[in-house]
């Protein structure tokens, strides 16, 4: 049976589990546009910026009382030149789960938690070109608290309420 849920905003049913995300890590949107295309690089999956800040994507999963499937954040980690580094040799090996993990910061806001930047994470590289799991530090935060104790399928439509009815203009 799919995942489904009742909208706490529109009142409609949706199937399929949502998943949320950041585009782009929030450093990327400190460069002014006008010199994005020399000082950044930016794939699906990793960004530079200056040469010297580095980001790789991955994914905060939440699970969900009584499913199998998680809820998933896209998030942005900033990585050590060193971590990153490590991360570029293997980013497309089939094999890499054995690689890390790597301590990095978040670089993403997620609505509806309280600030999100620069939460403490560990990377952990996943097989099979999948996204890298992201951990968060064990801490009173409430997306830690979430991504340790799970939450329930009220809560995936509270949130789904919050980040596509309730964004500000």
């Amino acid at each position: 049976m799919a995942f489904e849920f009742m909208c706490t905003s529109c009142g409609e049913m949706h199937q399929g589990m949502p998943s949320f995300g950041a585009e782009d890590p929030l450093s990327y949107y400190d460069v002014p546009n006008s010199e994005r295309s020399t000082r950044c690089t930016l794939s699906s999956d990793t960004c530079t910026v200056d040469g010297k800040y580095f980001f790789v994507r991955g994914c905060i999963e939440i699970p969900i009382d009584g499913e199998i499937e998680p809820f998933s954040w896209g998030v942005w980690v900033s990585l050590s030149a060193e971590s990153y580094r490590k991360w570029l040799e293997f980013e497309f090996s089939d094999k890499r789960s054995h690689i890390g993990p790597f301590f990095g910061w978040l670089n993403a806001e997620l609505m509806p938690y309280p600030e999100t930047m620069n939460l403490k994470t560990r990377v952990h590289l996943r097989d099979q070109g999948i996204r890298p799991f992201i951990e968060l530090e064990p801490t009173d935060h409430p997306l830690a608290v979430e991504q340790r104790q799970g939450i329930s399928v009220a809560r995936v439509a509270e949130i789904y309420a919050m980040v596509m009815h309730e964004r500000p203009a």
